[in-house]
Parts: structure tokens; sequence; C-alpha cells
């Protein structure tokens, strides 16, 4: 049980660390992970707002949870690498549909950024798939649930 809060907790880090360092430093050392090119239809690949900067700070977020609790500076780092990497998966295949920067894609949203280290989790820490399942769906609802409540208090830019 603890184990899954610690994941659910380095989830919510990897997920919320990008947007609270972007609202400290603003557009600073925002390169944007795509470099602002377009794909082949013409959109761009990724969007502004997914940037090296947000790379860094979720992974070094999670990677520094990871040895408080002591699953590991190496296993943090990975778990968060593949949660923003599901993150920038789901951007490409909205942008790819067509759904601007930051649109709502319920499910798209989450379930990559979650299952993605989690499948790391059910690997490195020998989890049971009821347990993945949990945390994936746990994070899911939360982050449905609370982003409207961030945006309202101004944290997010989008109630979504």
């Amino acid at each position: 049980m603890l184990i899954s809060i610690e994941l659910l907790v380095m989830l919510v880090l990897a997920n919320g660390a990008p947007v609270l360092v972007a609202r400290l430093f603003g557009r600073r050392w925002s390169a944007p992970v795509d470099g602002g090119r377009l794909w082949r239809d013409g959109q761009p690949v990724l969007g502004r707002s997914k940037t090296w900067r947000g790379v860094v700070s979720g992974a070094l977020a999670c990677s520094l949870f990871a040895w408080i609790t002591g699953t590991g500076v190496v296993f943090g780092l990975a778990f968060g690498m593949l949660g923003l990497m599901g993150d920038i998966i789901s951007s490409f295949i909205k942008r790819r549909a067509g759904l601007a920067s930051s649109a709502r894609a319920v499910g798209l949203d989450q379930v990559p950024e979650a299952l993605l280290p989690m499948i790391l989790a059910w690997f490195w820490l020998g989890l049971d798939w009821f347990t993945v399942a949990v945390v994936v769906v746990l994070f899911t609802v939360s982050n449905i649930l609370l982003s409207p409540v961030l945006y309202r208090l101004g944290i997010r830019h989008q109630p979504h």
C-alpha cells in the first residue's frame, strides 16, 4: 500500500514539477523539446508546452523523492523520464489528431504518462498488475478531478 502511494506521488511530481517550474521561471530556459519543428502535416511536432526544462524538472523531482523514500535515484530518474515520455507521446498523438496544444483529451492526457513509468515499477519493484492498474486509475481520476481546481487556484493555465 505504501509503495502505491509513493508511486502515485512520483507521478504527480513528474506531472506537476514542470508546471510549477514554468510558473517560477516564465519563459526562461523553456526551449521546446521539438525545437519548434513542424511535422509533415504542418502542425508542431509537440508544441511549445513540452520543454527541456520540464523534462529535467520532472525527472529530477522524481529522482529526489525516490532517493528520500529509498527506492533509489536511478529508479526515480527513469520513472520520471518515462512519465514525461508518456506525456510527450500524448502530445504527439494530439497534434496529429489536430488538437491544440494543451487541449483536453481525457485518458490520453493521463494514461500514457502513468502507465509507462508503472510498467518500469512493475519490473523494477516486482509489483503485481493489480497494483499497477490501481495506481494508473488513481492518477487518471485524480488528474481529471484536480486539474480544474488547480486552474481556479491559478496554478495551471488550462482547466484540465
